[in-house]
């Protein structure tokens, strides 16, 4: 005869039925991590191009210099609203939990 723990059942339990907002929590993860990748990258070379050095004139150097302050304050922005995105995540949560 098998002895289940209760306590390893109840858990199983559990997980099931927060699989929903761990898939949640995956895709916003999976979101800003291709958005921390991608936007810096492209907006340093897209900066760079067609910003500093057509539109403006500016020499290769200046425009390394100021494409990459754009890609660093985009790397910012992106971490903020991971955070603040994270911070609702949890509170809405928070929340759902404690009406159960």
């Amino acid at each position: 005869m098998e002895n289940y723990d209760n306590t390893s059942l109840s858990h199983s339990f559990s997980l099931n039925r927060n699989d929903g907002s761990l898939v949640s929590v995956l895709k916003t993860l999976l979101f800003f991590t291709i958005l921390m990748i991608t936007l810096p990258i492209g907006l340093y070379f897209a900066t760079k191009a067609y910003l500093f050095e057509a539109s403006l004139g500016y020499s290769s150097n200046d425009s390394y210099f100021y494409a990459a302050i754009v890609a660093v304050i985009a790397v910012h922005v992106v971490l903020a609203l991971f955070v603040y995105a994270a911070w609702n995540e949890g509170s809405r949560q928070w929340r759902e939990g404690k009406q159960d």
